[in-house]
């Protein structure tokens, strides 16, 4: 399992024709930057058995082809395990297009920027569908 954080979200979003880029999550490294407490805790699950774990994406400029290479590398067992995804150009247009959608809302811009006034919540003649609870942001609380 692979967990990228926002900003490894935003790489990939932004990766070129030509371009190409790789993650590593290693459980084993003492110092983490912000945005990788967003997979610590599958990184905790992953340090019990000592793995290193590799997310590349990788253009065939010739063949129109996108490589997705996840690989695993065990320390204990001292293997590697590899798991390719080979998806068309189109194909990865919409998974980036799809990506640029709900990075915004996975981080909360959209509750933001969209807020509604509590007025606006109080529609004459028409019974609410939502749970008003839902609809108050985390930082109301």
């Amino acid at each position: 399992m692979f967990a990228l954080s926002p900003t490894e979200v935003g790489s990939m979003i932004s990766l070129g024709p030509k371009d190409s880029c790789e993650f590593f999550h290693d459980p084993s490294m003492l110092s983490r930057i912000k945005e990788d407490i967003y997979c610590a805790m599958l990184d905790c699950i992953d340090a019990i058995f000592m793995l290193e774990e590799h997310l590349l994406f990788s253009h065939r400029p010739t063949k129109g082809i996108v490589n997705f290479v996840q690989y695993v590398v065990n320390n204990i067992l001292k293997t590697k395990e590899f798991f390719t995804v080979p998806v068309t150009t189109a194909e990865f247009a919409v998974m980036k297009t799809a990506c640029s959608f709900a990075l915004p809302h996975i981080l909360g811009w959209d509750r933001l920027t969209n807020h509604p006034s509590r007025d606006s919540r109080r529609t004459v003649g028409l019974p609410s569908k939502v749970d008003p609870q839902f609809l108050d942001s985390e930082w109301d609380k």
